[in-house]
This record gives C-alpha cells, sequence and structure tokens, in this order.
C-alpha cells in the first residue's frame, strides 16, 4: 500500500467557541481522514471510532510513557501516574487497587451505594427545585469516592477544583493552562501533608497504596501520584454522566418514559449518555514506530490526541449518532477508554451513575430545567450549573 503524510488541518480545538461547542469541529477533523495534523498545536489527531479503539488497544505502538497531555509541563508534573506509563510499571500500579475496584467487590458497596441515591434523591425531590450539578451530582460521588479512598475532612472542600485544574492542566500552553498548574501542585502537595497514612482512614483504599508501598510492591515516591489519580479520575465522568443525564431526559421525555416503564434500559440509558456527551475529550499518545493508519503515515514520535467524544459520534460506527436513544446501548463506547488504560474505577461509576437513575425513575416523572452552564476545561466537558425543576411520581 502506498502511505502519504497525513493531511494537515488548521483547527483551534480551545477556543472558548470550541470548547463550547466541538462537534463541528470533530466532524470537519473525521471528514478529513483516519487520522489529521492539527498544523496549530503540531499534533496528530484521531477521531473516528475504529482507529481510535486500535490505537487504544495498541500501546506497544502508541506509548503513554511521554504525557497524556498537550504541554511539557503536566507531562512532567503528572509522570508516573498510572495513566501517563506503560507496563510493566503500569501493571504495578494497576495492580495495587485492583482487587478493590473489582467487580465482586463493587457489588458488595451496591446496597450502600443505592440507599445514599435513594436518600438523597428522595430529599431533593421534597424540595421540588434544586441545581442538578452541584446538589445532586456533585455530591453524591464525592462523598462515595472521597470515602473509599480514606481522604480526612479537611481539604475535601477544594477537590472537585483541584480535579477540574488536573485536567485543564493537560491542554496547550496558554493562559487557561497557566491557571490551572500551580493547582494541580496545591492538590499534590495536600495528598503528600495531609493524606499520609496516619492521617486516611483504616481499611481504606489510601491505607491500602501506602501498604503496597510498604511491602516492596510499588515504589513510596508512586504513592501520591496514584493517590491524585484515583481521586481526580473518580469523579468527573460521573459527575457529569449525571448532570448531562437529567438534561437529557428533560429534553426527551419520552426517553424518560421508556426508563420509568423499563428498568432494564437504566444500564443501555447511561451508555448512551456517555456516548452522547462524553466526558474526557481526548487524552494523547505518542508513537513508538512509524504506523500506517489507513495509508496516512504517522512518524515515530508523533503525539496523537485521541479524540474519545469525536470517536463515540462517528456516524460510521453508530447510526445517527447525534440522536439520543436510550436503547441503542452503545456499551463499546470509549468514554471510559479502552484496552490497558481503560478507566479502573468504571464499575463504581456504572454503579453510581445507575443507582441514581434507579432512584430518580422511583420518584421522578418529568424534569424541568434552565439554561444549562457549561464549564470551561481543556479536557472534559461538563455543566458547571443546571436550575432543575422535577415532577414527583
Amino acid at each position: 500500500m502506498t502511505t502519504s503524510p497525513a493531511p494537515a488541518l488548521d483547527l483551534d480545538l480551545f477556543t472558548d467557541e470550541a470548547l463550547l461547542d466541538p462537534w463541528p469541529l470533530y466532524q470537519q477533523i473525521r471528514d478529513t481522514g483516519p487520522v489529521c495534523r492539527l498544523s496549530r498545536l503540531n499534533v496528530w489527531a484521531m477521531g473516528r471510532y475504529a482507529q481510535v479503539r486500535a490505537a487504544l488497544g495498541d500501546w506497544e505502538t502508541y506509548s503513554s510513557a511521554s504525557g497524556i497531555g498537550l504541554n511539557d509541563v503536566a507531562n512532567e508534573a503528572t509522570r508516573g501516574l498510572i495513566i501517563a506509563t506503560d507496563p510493566p510499571e503500569h501493571d504495578r500500579l494497576r495492580g495495587v487497587l485492583a482487587e478493590r475496584l473489582s467487580p465482586r467487590e463493587i457489588r458488595k458497596l451496591g446496597d450502600d451505594i443505592r440507599r445514599r441515591a435513594a436518600e438523597l434523591v428522595g430529599d431533593l425531590v421534597e424540595k421540588g427545585e434544586f441545581d442538578t450539578v452541584t446538589d445532586l451530582a456533585q455530591d453524591f460521588p464525592l462523598s462515595i469516592v472521597l470515602d473509599l479512598i480514606g481522604l480526612p475532612q479537611d481539604g475535601r472542600d477544594k477537590v472537585l477544583t483541584w480535579a477540574d485544574a488536573a485536567f485543564s492542566a493537560s491542554g496547550p500552553e496558554g493562559p487557561r493552562t497557566d491557571a490551572a498548574l500551580p493547582l494541580l501542585q496545591d492538590q499534590l502537595v495536600y495528598l503528600a501533608t495531609r493524606a499520609t497514612p496516619d492521617q486516611l482512614a483504616p481499611g481504606s483504599m489510601g491505607r491500602a497504596i501506602y501498604e503496597a508501598a510498604e511491602a516492596g510492591k510499588i515504589a513510596s515516591e508512586s504513592c501520591v501520584p496514584l493517590m491524585s489519580a484515583y481521586v481526580t479520575a473518580g469523579l468527573d465522568t460521573t459527575i457529569n454522566a449525571i448532570s448531562n443525564a437529567v438534561w437529557y431526559f428533560a429534553t426527551y421525555p419520552d426517553q424518560w418514559d421508556a426508563v420509568r416503564e423499563d428498568r432494564g434500559l437504566i444500564p443501555s440509558a447511561f451508555n448512551e449518555i456517555l456516548r452522547i456527551e462524553s466526558p474526557v475529550q481526548f487524552f494523547c499518545r505518542v508513537t513508538t514506530r512509524d504506523v500506517d493508519v489507513e495509508g496516512m503515515v504517522l512518524p515515530e514520535g508523533s503525539r496523537v490526541m485521541m479524540l474519545y467524544a469525536s470517536a463515540n459520534r462517528d456516524e460510521r460506527r453508530w447510526p445517527d449518532p447525534q440522536r439520543f436513544d436510550v436503547r441503542r446501548n452503545p456499551a463499546e463506547h470509549v468514554a471510559f477508554g479502552y484496552g490497558m488504560h481503560g478507566c479502573a474505577g468504571q464499575g463504581l461509576a456504572r454503579l453510581e451513575g445507575h443507582s441514581i437513575l434507579e432512584a430518580l425513575a422511583d420518584r421522578v416523572t418529568r424534569f424541568e430545567v434552565g439554561t444549562p452552564q457549561r464549564r470551561i476545561n481543556q479536557l472534559i466537558r461538563g455543566l458547571s450549573a443546571l436550575p432543575t425543576t422535577v415532577h414527583a411520581a
């Protein structure tokens, strides 16, 4: 097969307009080819589902060890994070909490999480009016994840700000990245000084990380980066999925009726929310050799943006991808990544999301929402506010 350089596009994915509405730009990237070069960033981009999924499944060709962001400072600051490693280091780090996050262990949390969901939803439904983002979507996973990790109460109020900054810091050089990097450092300092073994809850995941270091399974300097990875990654996908669920079900009440009539659709509905509004927009990989991508050549050392959100709306994979359909059940979406770096906590995220939808289905017949407010983040797409009124069952 004859190969040629990947075509170039002069797009800026990081303007306010692009971050608020990236879909037209993702369409251009998909239409251009299986891979293209973004000349302004001097990186390559994959926006089609088949190529993104294949690349994520091939860590030996598409390496994470040089960082998953678009600037050198963030990539250096996140060196040693589980998401920025390859085997064998990746396997050692992931293995620390593998048992805690296994399906068997997650199932043990089910009764407690469903109880928490029912109590929170019950309180909000009694109020009748609330903000879905702050009162429901943030409150619920924040308490669960931080309790599981065992963080002290002091500093929990800053965790969401730090997590938001940790993601946004992975964007290209510029004012937003400059503003986010100090907050990323603040999070690492907090974890190093306040989330120490003597201050973490006994039996918690945080304690398990330090116990693994004491047993020689991981290096002691890996503890803080590993804690950061689970604190940061354990929140945003669930928060944004719950927020988007209420927004979409308010917009498409017939889809909510379908879920209420058949609770077996809840897993499918949660997958569809993640597909159509993927919280993580991209992560980068770096090629370890020259790669032929359907006749387009990626040179060794190319930094490639894997556009998860674009892949999840690729018309080559999903018929009528702009349509929200709870019966679609797109279980193969890449909102949680894929392959070796597939989200370790996705079982917990699904349990949380399903539990909230179950509780809402029990108590709410209709959602009415005000104008959604969107927060601007260079890597995560989500809402900052969604005024909501519910009609109780």
